[in-house]
């Protein structure tokens, strides 16, 4: 059995750990070896880009005093500084995890891969789609997932599931409403783009009502055994 790349995607509080915790355990139980990774913070490296990328600011531990440029502590991460972190990630990700994990023949479930950064960098930010298409390639080798999971929720909703967690919002999850609608926006033209690729899922069921959908994709697309 060849190995597969499962991608679950989706706003801020749409589910994607619990789905896919909820995921491991039963592909596990039908016999599945699997894989649960991450992007951001997949690898070593990738934990300390991912601190990088969503502490906020003002939390992080610099040195006492000014960077030796005169720059002042806590400075915002410009936003192409930020897409490049996340390619880094990706490229490392690639390299060390997946084309190790899939080759072996594992299942792979991933939170968040390159539709994130289409979506966060690319309609959130606003920066260029042809170079966040070019910095994907490279990162990838050309690597795309098997089958992507959309966890499609209102933000306002998932904002709200995020609050409730009461762990503190990371740096992207503090940006404006007006943010993460563009981003969900983003995710719905890059899921019509993809129809062979990208399922998407309504995030707004509950916990049990989403898995059982989920597994059902899952059962047609990889064909798995009932």
């Amino acid at each position: 059995m060849g190995g597969k790349l499962i991608v679950f995607e989706g706003v801020e509080g749409c589910g994607k750990t619990s789905q896919i915790q909820l995921c491991s355990e039963w592909l596990e139980s039908l016999g599945v070896t699997v894989v649960v990774t991450r992007e951001p913070g997949g690898t070593e490296l990738g934990l300390h880009l991912r601190r990088l990328l969503l502490e906020k600011s003002e939390d992080k531990p610099f040195p006492a005093g000014r960077y030796a440029n005169g720059s002042a502590q806590g400075e915002p991460v410009a936003e192409v500084t930020e897409l490049l972190l996340y390619a880094a990630d990706r490229s490392q990700h690639v390299e060390q995890e997946l084309k190790l994990n899939l080759a072996a023949g594992k299942y792979i479930l991933c939170d968040r891969y390159t539709d994130s950064t289409i979506a966060y960098q690319g309609y959130g930010r606003g920066l260029n789609m042809s170079l966040i298409n070019q910095l994907n390639n490279i990162a990838t080798g050309g690597l795309e997932s098997d089958l992507t999971i959309w966890l499609d929720v209102d933000v306002e909703v998932g904002l709200a599931r995020k609050l409730s967690d009461q762990v503190g919002l990371d740096r992207i999850e503090q940006e404006t409403i007006a943010f993460h609608r563009r981003v969900q926006q983003g995710y719905a033209q890059i899921a019509a783009s993809h129809p062979s690729r990208i399922v998407r899922v309504d995030g707004s069921l509950s916990k049990e009502a989403v898995q059982e959908v989920i597994q059902g994709i899952l059962r047609v697309h990889l064909h798995l055994a009932r």
